[in-house]
């Protein structure tokens, strides 16, 4: 039962993965507040099965059980957004766990409002960054809604306490003997996979080979490029080598594509937003390959000045998603402006595959704003006068001379 020291809850919704640390934390949410546990299991693309995870909520006495696709609105509602603005933290990562946790954040609320739950309970320990985005997402949503962290809380802070607790409270764990396991923490989605931890906190040591599940090595990829196409309107990808997809189904197709080219591999040192420095490796294959052809396709829709001004504001959106605040009214804010640049962003890129890279090779719109009879080396018949340049570079070089000519006369004297 619930202690002095804590609150009183009625009902929790616990975001459920069925794994060893959640299905620990739904035990222990029942025997240490005593009270009634919802679960709720996100399919955003994990590729996992989850038919096991209602199975042990149901032996742990749980009676209203969530298991539910949201795939589409992921992608849809989540993933094209941020890449509308060609968001990358610190210059290199995709954020593919970061966008993910406003989508469950989402949909926990939703939940508690639908089963009456006076609370809401994560599994992300109390280092990283997943405890602030959850948290935030759930604040943003629901001002008054109680949070359980049990990282934070319990003294079950090693994999072989938390085996013991499951084991004295007869908690199913497959594989929990198993050799071979992974010697570091995975996370995934449509859009990436992530590792992270164990043998991976030596910045030094090279992942082995086998760690890559998503992709091939580069070195093993096809010998020969292959050429495809994606579709954009209003800045969004509609159709990969002219066949037109939902935005899941399309994401999927450009994994597979990526991964059977080496590409989207990720060996990265971050800045966490709680302070520590983490070193991460990623697989992000449809990623990598959207990132390159949205940007193709702006380089010859967007103004210059709007395609400068996205580019000034990207690491800002960045850090805002990595760090929680998608929920935010400044991240709201800065999506408006984003998705006014894209209503002309429309077309189709054209990119060469080939053994862990990506390269444009065409791009074509209706609404380019490239002019080859002003842009042309060869004669453009008088469509731009180069005597016009002249007074341009002066008055632009003005303030300069202004102050070459203050520095010579101080020198004379």
């Amino acid at each position: 039962m619930a202690t002095k020291s804590q609150p009183s809850i009625k009902k929790v919704v616990l975001a459920y993965s069925g794994g060893l640390d959640t299905s620990v934390i739904l035990k222990w949410l029942q025997d240490t507040y005593g009270c009634e546990v919802v679960t709720f299991t996100a399919d955003i693309g994990q590729g996992e099965e989850l038919a096991p995870a209602r199975a042990k909520a149901k032996k742990l006495g749980v009676k209203e059980i969530f298991i539910e696709d949201l795939r589409e609105e992921f992608v849809r509602d989540f993933v094209f957004p941020m890449f509308r603005a060609n968001a990358l933290y610190e210059g290199e990562y995709l954020l593919g766990t970061s966008i993910a946790r406003p989508l469950i954040a989402k949909r926990q609320i939703e939940i508690a409002r639908l089963t009456g739950a006076d609370a809401v309970a994560h599994g992300a320990t109390g280092k990283g960054n997943d405890q602030v985005r959850f948290e935030l997402g759930y604040y943003a949503l629901e001002p008054n809604i109680k949070v359980i962290a049990p990282w934070r809380e319990w003294d079950l802070n090693s994999r072989e306490k938390l085996l013991a607790y499951a084991e004295k409270h007869g908690i199913p764990i497959e594989g929990k003997k198993r050799k071979g396991v992974a010697p570091y923490s995975m996370d995934a989605n449509l859009l990436h996979i992530s590792y992270e931890g164990g043998i991976l906190e030596d910045p030094n040591f090279e992942p082995e080979p086998d760690m890559w599940r998503m992709t091939v090595s580069p070195e093993k990829a096809p010998n020969r490029p292959e050429y495809i196409t994606i579709d954009f309107v209003k800045g969004d990808p509609v159709a990969v080598n002219g066949r037109a997809l939902s935005p899941a189904k399309l994401l999927a197709k450009l994994n597979q594509l990526g991964g059977k080219h080496g590409i989207g591999r990720l060996d990265l040192v971050e800045n966490r937003y709680v302070g520590m420095k983490s070193r991460g490796c990623y697989e992000t294959p449809g990623g990598t390959i959207l990132l390159k052809a949205h940007r193709a396709i702006e380089s010859i829709c967007l103004d210059r000045e709007v395609a400068h001004l996205k580019d000034e504001l990207m690491p800002r959106y960045a850090s805002l998603i990595y760090n929680g605040y998608w929920w935010s009214p400044e991240r709201e804010a800065l999506q408006v402006l984003i998705d006014h640049t894209q209503q002309r962003v429309n077309g189709t890129v054209r990119l060469k595959l080939y053994k862990g890279t990506v390269a444009v090779v065409g791009r074509e719109s209706k609404d380019s704003l490239f002019d080859t009879r002003i842009s042309t080396f060869e004669d453009d018949r008088g469509a731009y006068n180069q005597r016009d340049a002249e007074g341009f570079i002066k008055l632009n070089a003005l303030r300069m001379r202004i102050a070459a000519a203050k520095r010579r006369g101080r020198r004379r004297k």
